[in-house]
């Protein structure tokens, strides 16, 4: 039984030190944060605006919500009140002039079409999101569907 300790606890600083040699070896990790140290508070960078033109962007793949090209601070989507649907609602469209919400979403799970927006579609930032302006934290290589079959299309016939 001492000897399967003893070989344990070989096993385990065996284990130890070439982890840490490992960490030793790394000299950087690539991470968010830079070249600030785990232990060092710096000063966040300020919150960045949100985007407030209100111009439709492309959507990037089959289905996508759309994003909100507003600012939304403040509006109040609770049990008891939606602010999104005094501009999107059927009846507000015109006054507005903002799109009106899709009609599934005055649909029932069961496709049954409602009077109102269905309780499963009422609060809009579950899918909705506004868009910051700020430069992306990392690169990002996506081509959106439509790019990416034009380009098989013209593959195929070259």
């Amino acid at each position: 039984m001492k000897t399967i300790t003893n070989n344990l606890v070989k096993t385990l600083l065996v284990s130890i030190l070439l982890t840490t040699s490992v960490f030793a070896a790394e000299k950087h990790v690539a991470t968010l944060r830079g070249e600030v140290n785990i232990d060092t508070q710096v000063k966040p960078a300020a919150i960045p605006k949100v985007v407030n033109e209100d111009i439709k962007q492309t959507r990037n793949y089959p289905m996508q919500p759309p994003v909100i090209p507003h600012k939304t601070r403040n509006y109040e989507v609770n049990l008891n009140s939606n602010k999104c649907m005094s501009c999107h609602s059927r009846t507000r469209t015109e006054e507005s002039q903002a799109p009106m919400v899709s009609v599934t979403h005055f649909m029932d799970r069961d496709g049954n079409f409602l009077a109102e927006i269905s309780p499963r579609r009422y609060f809009c930032n579950q899918c909705h999101a506004t868009q910051a302006d700020t430069k992306p934290l990392v690169d990002n290589d996506f081509i959106d569907m439509h790019t990416l079959m034009k380009s098989k299309e013209s593959a195929k016939k070259h």
